[in-house]
């Protein structure tokens, strides 16, 4: 019997299969998905549903879609997609969605990320914890799935076409000048979009030449974890930028909804780079507009916005957060530490494939190197995303808190700590995950790691 509360997250579902989770499970929360729409009058009468290249999503998937359809809406199968495409379908045909994946974890997990219609998020606050105790509570009686309406039909339609047409419209590469770009899909789903927004599967052909690695769809993960966070998983892309003399590099995760960069020496621009980068593009096309960010990014971020005219706004981490605060500021732009990025042209849901053509158009529009394009963006010294497994993660984070008296604390996401010299941390809570997650900056290396290794001890002890 699967316990729900264990495998619904934060924003999301994420678990081990069939251990956590199983078919069953998925039913149950498509049952529950249904009921909860139908209770908050939800227009439309269909889902859109789609899976990542996990060899449990198909599966999954099809029992979720009983439990929809037995809820008397009809269900818009889209197969294989990368999240940021069932974020569109759900934008462009008004309908709510679900998506099966679950992201950079390894193999044995899947997952859901659930939307309402335009791609609203549906978070713990917005509807998750409802979906949760109605499913748990059908899993516990053991009864079939209830009928709410006669079971309604499935449609199948493969949208790549339209979803690389919608993204080419919002940022025109065309006139770029020609760029050398390797590619990796570490086996997941940039493997089936990148040839069709970047590449001239289903459009005529952008002058970039497409150097791939590991397009092949394998939920596996053969080469490396779909995880570009690790460093270690940008290996074989640094190495390939290098050898084949490439502009730049991009990686995407599992499912594709992040994208992160390595400049023509291999070099990763930081996710906050990134952020600043598309913010001032932006602000230029929406001037005053508000950028969000969450709590992780680097402290240039905000400092950048504001110089582009732009107002900064700091959101929680997480895509169903973020969403909420963009909708309610109707924010331009919001990234992530995590290489998260979301538009307001893009029904505020989050696109790494956008992000790279905004990389890739301002890298293109001008003669600079990205090495010295992302050194404007970089005024400080960052740590990236170190994690410690911990038993007891509350006690833990109270033991750092109170070991820093001297500094300024804010608990909007985790515990961020701010020091006078302008160094910072944050650490928080996984919430996917036995975990806690580190992120340090400061304005000299010295100093980064001489904070980092403080409260790594701190953590680790």
């Amino acid at each position: 019997m699967s316990d729900l509360s264990r495998i619904v997250k934060a924003y999301d579902v994420r678990g081990t299969v069939p251990d956590e989770w199983d078919e069953r499970a998925a039913e149950a929360l498509g049952v529950a998905f249904g009921q909860v729409l139908a209770a908050a009058d939800e227009p439309g009468d269909a889902v859109v549903i789609a899976h990542d290249m996990r060899a449990s999503g198909p599966a999954l998937a099809e029992a979720f879609a009983a439990g929809v359809r037995a809820q008397g809406r009809s269900v818009i199968e889209l197969g294989l997609a990368s999240t940021d495409m069932l974020y569109y379908a759900s934008g462009i045909l008004g309908l709510p969605g679900a998506m099966f994946t679950a992201s950079h974890n390894p193999a044995k997990y899947n997952g859901i990320k659930l939307c309402r219609s335009a791609a609203r998020p549906i978070g713990q606050d917005s509807g998750l914890t409802d979906i949760r105790d109605r499913a748990q509570a059908l899993l516990d009686s053991g009864a079939a799935p209830p009928a709410g309406a006669p079971t309604r039909p499935t449609e199948r339609r493969d949208l790549r076409p339209e979803y690389a047409a919608h993204l080419r419209g919002l940022v025109d590469l065309s006139g770029i000048r020609p760029l050398k770009v390797v590619v990796d899909a570490g086996n997941g789903m940039g493997g089936w979009t990148v040839p069709s927004v970047l590449g001239d599967a289903v459009l005529p052909a952008l002058p970039l030449e497409i150097v791939p690695l590991y397009f092949e769809l394998d939920g596996t993960f053969p080469n490396h974890e779909a995880n570009p966070l690790d460093p270690a998983n940008l290996v074989d892309l640094q190495r390939a930028v290098r050898e084949h003399g490439a502009d730049l590099g991009l990686a995407f995760d599992g499912d594709a909804d992040r994208c992160f960069v390595v400049d023509e020496r291999g070099e990763p621009v930081s996710p906050s780079a990134i952020t600043a980068l598309v913010a001032a593009r932006e602000l230029a096309r929406h001037p005053g507009s508000t950028v969000i960010h969450n709590p992780i990014t680097s402290r240039a971020v905000p400092e950048i916005i504001a110089e582009h005219g732009g107002k900064p706004v700091v959101a929680r981490v997480g895509h169903s957060f973020i969403k909420a605060e963009m909708a309610r500021t109707n924010a331009v732009f919001g990234g992530e530490h995590s290489a998260h990025y979301y538009f307001r042209d893009f029904w505020f849901a989050d696109t790494g494939m956008l992000a790279a053509m905004h990389a890739l158009a301002a890298l293109g529009g001008q003669d600079l190197p990205l090495s010295e394009l992302a050194r404007e963006y970089e005024r400080y010294v960052a740590s990236g995303e170190i994690n410690s497994t911990v038993a007891d993660q509350a006690a833990r984070v109270a033991e750092v808190r109170a070991a820093y008296p001297e500094a300024t604390a804010d608990e909007l996401d985790g515990l961020t700590l701010s020091f006078a010299d302008g160094a910072w941390f944050n650490l928080r809570a996984s919430n996917t995950e036995p975990l806690l997650r580190l992120n340090v900056e400061a304005p000299t290396e010295e100093r980064m790691i001489s904070l980092r290794d403080e409260v790594l001890d701190r953590v680790r002890r």
